[in-house]
């Protein structure tokens, strides 16, 4: 018998550490403001200390691939490290990539993240259905295969995300057609009463979208990966309004408002453990 589902091991990472995602953003303003230089010397420093502080203390760590790939290949390779460094220390990874796009691309996009010769495959990797969600089939069958997981974004913070997510066809919006067919994906886990290993993105700060726009976020079955935690401002409130009943699918994704407390690994896991608690209340 296989390993355990995504979705069944990020629910035991959330239950042993608490509902957070810690995101590893080496933005330049955010690697000069701990005092190191922004070059590839800098961000090593600043992402394996962050690796360090927050590997086997938070339930997922989710590194921004883009920050990482903008130094080419020795900075993949940095990225390798890190995804690795964190799970060998025991938290989940979900790679920030957004990657989307058709067939024989897409697969290949799918094996270089999900499959099983990946090198430092993470455990789950954001993609983006907006070239329409059957095009995403290659990496959400993959992923199942070999216990890894997706999260599709479907209601995003941005302001321009609601020109496509909220648009209509047929009376159904594009965000409540992604979420149905996360819903049909994860089907054959709430018959096993599992969580699904296809998430959402969806924003924790999108107000009343979710209700407008007729979508159940229970009935989904699968983590609900969200920013809007910390920095962005999303207050108790906000999370119920957003998520309701599926509240308890919810991972909180927290980046500047913990890696703005470093640079020592002290201050970061503290930070860490802060915002833990404030996506748990």
């Amino acid at each position: 018998m296989g390993r355990p589902g995504f979705g069944e091991r990020l629910r035991e990472a959330m239950t042993a550490y608490g509902p957070l995602c810690a995101g590893i953003d080496p933005h330049r303003s955010l690697v000069q403001e701990w005092s190191l230089t922004y070059d590839l010397a800098g961000v090593e420093r600043f992402a394996m200390t962050c690796v360090e502080a927050l590997g086997g203390h938070v339930a997922a760590i989710k590194p921004q691939s883009a920050f990482f790939e903008v130094f080419g290949a020795r900075g993949i390779a940095l990225l390798e490290r890190v995804i690795d460094g964190a799970r060998e220390l025991g938290s989940l990874v979900i790679l920030d990539a957004k990657r989307g796009d058709i067939g024989s691309t897409m697969e290949a996009y799918a094996q270089a993240f999900l499959g099983p010769h990946a090198p430092a495959a993470p455990d789950a990797v954001t993609v983006s259905p907006y070239l329409g969600y059957g095009s995403l089939r290659p990496a959400i069958d993959l992923a199942a295969a070999n216990g890894r997981g997706v999260f599709v974004l479907c209601l995003t913070s941005n302001p321009e995300g609601a020109d496509v997510q909220h648009a209509t066809l047929d009376g159904e919006s594009v965000a409540a057609a992604v979420a149905r067919g996360a819903a049909e994906d994860n089907a054959a886990a709430a018959w096993r009463g599992e969580l699904g290993h296809v998430g959402l993105v969806v924003g924790a700060t999108v107000g009343s979208a979710v209700q407008d726009l007729g979508i159940d976020l229970a009935a989904v079955n699968g983590p609900i990966l969200a920013p809007g935690i910390g920095a962005q401002g999303a207050t108790e409130e906000d999370l119920q309004t957003v998520f309701g009943q599926a509240r308890g699918n919810v991972l909180a994704s927290s980046s500047r408002a913990i890696l703005r407390a470093g640079p020592t690994v002290s201050a970061l896991r503290n930070a860490a453990r802060r915002e833990a608690a404030a996506a748990e209340a």
